[in-house]
Parts: C-alpha cells; sequence; structure tokens
C-alpha cells in the first residue's frame, strides 16, 4: 500500500460534504480505516440519501456534524484545519432538478461557491476533489466520451454540475487552491439509498428484484450505460487525494464497459433470483432529457493514477445484494 501513498492518510485532517450518502460514507470507513482524522458534514435532506447507519461500525471513529454548504458561517469554521476536502455534497437527482431547478442551482453551485471562497479566505493550502457526473456531457456525439468531448447538458442538474466544476477549476487558475474534478458514470452498490428511482438505477432495480416485483423498462432498453462499483469510486477519490499528478485535472471515473440498460436488468433479476421485466413505452418529452449511449473513456485517469477499476458489474451486483440482504431494514423506510 505504501507505494500507492495510502499510508500517508494516516492523521490526515479530511472532510467529506455529503458524507452520509453512498460516496461518502463508503469513502469514510476507507479514510478511517487508514487512520485519517475524519469529519463528516451533511445537511441530511430529504430524498437525497443520508443515512446514520452508513457509518455503522465506524461512528465512534470521526465526527458527524449536521449542517449545510450553504451555511457561510459553518463553512468557515469547518475548513479551517483539514487537509483535504472530499466534496461531494449535491442535490443529486436530476429529476428534481427538472422540478425544482432554483433549489438545485442553490446547492450545486452556490453551495459550492461558498465552500470555494471559505477555503479561500481560511485555508488556501487544502486540497478539494468534487464530484461530478456523466450528465456534464449530455448528447454524447461519440463513444467511448473522454474528457475532451463537448460539454451540452441536457437538464438543470447537468447545468448546474458544470457550474460547480468550472468553480474549483476557476479557484485552481486564479488562488492556486488544489482541485481535482471527477465525472463520474452510473454509480451503484453499498450503502445507497434504497426508496426511490430518482437517482441509482441499479440499486432501485435490485430492491424491486428483491421484492419479487417488475421492472419496468422503456423501449427496447438497447441504450447503453456505463455502471461503476462504489468500491472503484472511493479508491479514485482516494488516489487523487495523495497524488500531485490529480491537481487541476479533470477525470473521468467509470468502468470503461459499456452495458445495454436491459441487459444491466436482466443481470439484476438473475443475481437477485426473483423479479421480472416488462417493456413499456417512453414517457412523454423524455427525448428532452436523454443523452443517448454513455460510456466513459478512462485512459486519462489510468495514466495519470494508475487507477483501475476492478469491480466486474456480476461482483458488484452480488455484494450489494448480499448487502441489502443483511441490512435491509435500514434502507427500506
Amino acid at each position: 500500500m505504501n507505494n500507492d501513498g495510502m499510508a500517508t492518510y494516516a492523521g490526515k485532517k479530511v472532510l467529506i460534504t455529503g458524507g452520509l450518502g453512498l460516496m461518502g460514507s463508503n469513502l469514510a470507513h476507507r479514510l478511517v480505516g487508514l487512520g485519517a482524522e475524519v469529519t463528516i458534514l451533511d445537511a441530511m435532506l430529504p430524498l437525497y440519501g443520508a443515512n446514520l447507519f452508513n457509518l455503522h461500525g465506524i461512528e465512534k471513529a470521526l465526527t458527524i456534524i449536521q449542517g449545510d454548504i450553504r451555511d457561510e458561517q459553518l463553512m468557515a469554521n469547518i475548513v479551517k484545519g483539514k487537509e483535504l476536502i472530499f466534496n461531494l455534497a449535491a442535490q443529486v437527482s436530476y429529476t428534481d432538478g427538472q422540478i425544482d431547478p432554483l433549489l438545485d442551482l442553490d446547492i450545486n453551485c452556490r453551495g459550492h461557491l461558498i465552500l470555494l471562497e471559505s477555503c479561500r479566505k481560511y485555508n488556501p493550502a487544502v486540497k478539494i476533489i468534487f464530484s461530478g457526473s456523466r450528465l456534464e456531457y449530455g448528447e454524447t456525439k461519440s463513444v467511448p466520451v473522454n474528457e475532451d468531448h463537448p460539454l451540452n447538458p441536457k437538464s438543470f442538474y447537468g447545468i448546474h454540475k458544470v457550474a460547480g466544476e468550472y468553480y474549483h477549476r476557476m479557484y485552481f487558475r486564479l488562488h492556486q487552491i488544489k482541485t481535482v474534478v471527477f465525472r463520474i458514470a452510473n454509480p451503484y452498490g453499498i450503502r445507497h439509498q434504497m426508496k426511490h428511482s430518482k437517482y441509482g438505477i441499479v440499486n432501485y432495480f435490485i430492491k424491486v428484484a428483491m421484492e419479487d416485483q417488475t421492472i419496468k423498462i422503456y423501449g427496447d432498453g438497447a441504450q447503453k450505460r456505463d455502471y461503476i462499483y462504489i468500491e472503484d469510486i472511493v479508491e479514485a477519490f482516494m488516489l487523487a487525494g495523495v497524488k500531485p499528478a490529480a491537481d487541476g485535472e479533470i477525470f473521468n471515473v467509470g468502468s470503461g464497459i459499456g452495458t445495454r440498460f436491459v441487459d444491466m436488468a436482466k443481470l439484476v433479476v438473475d443475481v437477485i433470483g426473483k423479479g421480472k421485466i416488462q417493456m413499456i413505452d417512453w414517457p412523454e418529452n423524455y427525448a428532452i432529457i436523454e443523452s443517448g449511449d454513455y460510456v466513459s473513456d478512462i485512459s486519462r485517469i489510468k495514466k495519470a493514477l494508475g487507477w483501475q477499476p476492478k469491480i466486474s458489474m456480476l461482483e458488484g451486483v452480488a455484494k450489494t445484494f448480499e448487502y441489502y440482504k443483511k441490512y435491509r431494514d435500514h434502507y427500506w423506510r
């Protein structure tokens, strides 16, 4: 482990915004295991996946603060002394972003500007890793999609994610604050919310199958997506946090494999051993936000950080299923 810099996390003061959700909580488990001093900040807003059980087993090894990145006084205090910030706080549903774009704007733009300004004023030596989205690309011109592909988002969520990314890049250029930007494909895995399908479709399909219900797929299900297991995402974050080669860079984070939507659903049903699949018509006006096939070109992050996804979709779905069989009561409510 020493050769990839992970040993340097011991004693490192780390802040995770949005730390009670899928990515933040799995990241916290990894960091605590390496001896980091971890602070979790989460507003615990309804629907967004925050779950205190996600920190089961490490609760006493870190600090949990219920608070919002839009709180200027809180952010001014909380960034002081931190060596590394994993900035994952967000309004995370692109469908909710279409319904309430002003809330999406407030959290996903203004909130990040407040965090960045707090760092500029009170901790300019900090390093910040920002979680962007593959939805920043919008309609894809060709696949796989590399980081030079035009950004033409088709949702308010995607637009605001682009803005959040540009804010981080601006603070790197203008104020020399070390920032790293990830454009993450479709994440799934353990510790993900299981209440609804507004984000995290793989996890939602696992829930539907576990309840022996019907998974409904639009059209023929031939559209391709890139699904990335949370363990691999966490490893990418960890490497970006300690490797200077990441500073100021943008990286796609995905499996690099395109999986047809219907094949993902079939895999879920096969692994769970329950559930069925039904093909239905596309909703009216859905084409407005549909981006076409998406597969990440991950050659840049492989070369710069030595990162390589390791968990196949079959293994990832199986791991997720085993987790929710054991802890179902903490996620089905």
